[in-house]
């Protein structure tokens, strides 16, 4: 029994086999660091702008035989997601982002694109480049992934996301309007926030009707502002267990009708301050179906309880 609605499975209902990642950097930058909004970026963020392990893309035919960190079996062939990764990837312009897009999606591998981006980011030439392309590519699925990391706005100043929760709330509007479906980025162990404000946030995600969520554990890489907040004891970092905890909560209060994209992340060896146990993930996964079998939870199961109010 699948006690939630992995992106494996959503694959299989959808397109009747699995889509393999090809994560992509289009050489974007962002508010947070070209001085729009601050030159240090969120402060969670690396030098690789969440890009870390993406492809140095420009519009060209991807080889994908020579591109590491993918898979390269006959299965994955001809059904890769190009993923614009790395950094803001609709901050540029109109005529810049269709080539972008087109280019990726005009190649016989690619089954669709999926695009990393921030809601204060979508504007209305972004808009209609992504409508333009999906009549172009019927076939074709356009996807946007949005980094929202919490509903509450005290932890996104401090986090310095930049924008207000209802500059979100809108984007996400917008794209639906076009059909284009949003998944939605979420940070467990953010400083100052428990279970409640977490299941708020998942609360506040259910009630926009968003497609899918990734959730990710805050990690603490070298380099960031949050390295050094960290090192100056100004916060801890969740423990194994309660991580667990706050991923089946986080499963028994979500819509079942969203896909979980992720339930843990990588973050690089060689910048990984904190928390170390993270880099075995089959670990979490395997204790965190345990706890859902044990717990009977199944996705959805607490949505009578939700706790956030408009």
């Amino acid at each position: 029994m699948e006690r939630y609605y992995s992106f494996p499975r959503f694959c299989k209902d959808t397109f009747q086999h699995k889509l393999f990642k090809v994560p992509l950097d289009a050489g974007f930058t962002c508010p947070n660091r070209d001085g729009t909004n601050g030159k240090r970026g969120c402060i969670f963020c690396s030098e690789g702008g969440s890009g870390d392990f993406a492809y140095p893309y420009h519009g060209q035919e991807l080889e994908f035989d020579t591109i590491p960190y993918i898979n390269h079996s006959l299965e994955a062939r001809g059904n890769y997601i190009g993923y614009f990764q790395a950094y803001t990837n609709t901050y540029g312009t109109k005529e810049h982002l269709y080539f972008l897009y087109d280019s990726c999606l005009k190649q016989e591998e690619i089954r669709g694109i999926s695009i990393g981006t921030r809601a204060d980011c979508v504007g209305d030439d972004v808009i209609a480049v992504l409508k333009e392309l999906k009549e172009k590519y019927p076939k074709k699925f356009i996807w946007v992934e949005l980094g929202l990391q919490t509903k509450h706005e005290k932890t996104a100043r401090w986090m310095r996301r930049g924008y207000p929760l209802e500059v979100f709330t809108d984007t996400v509007e917008r794209l639906k309007a076009i059909g284009v479906p949003v998944i939605v980025h979420v940070i467990l162990g953010l400083y100052g926030e428990g279970k409640k404000e977490v299941v708020e946030t998942i609360s506040y995600l259910n009630k926009l009707g968003v497609s899918g969520v990734k959730l990710q554990l805050l990690h603490v890489l070298e380099n960031t502002d949050l390295a050094t907040f960290y090192r100056n004891a100004k916060m801890d970092v969740l423990s194994y267990d309660e991580y667990i905890d706050l991923l089946v909560e986080c499963i028994a209060h979500l819509d079942p009708s969203i896909v979980i994209h992720r339930l843990t992340g990588d973050g690089p060896k060689e910048l990984l301050v904190a928390p170390t146990w993270s880099l075995n993930k089959r670990k979490v996964m395997n204790e965190l179906n345990h706890r859902l079998k044990e717990l009977n939870i199944v996705q959805g199961c607490k949505m009578d309880g939700e706790i956030w109010n408009d």
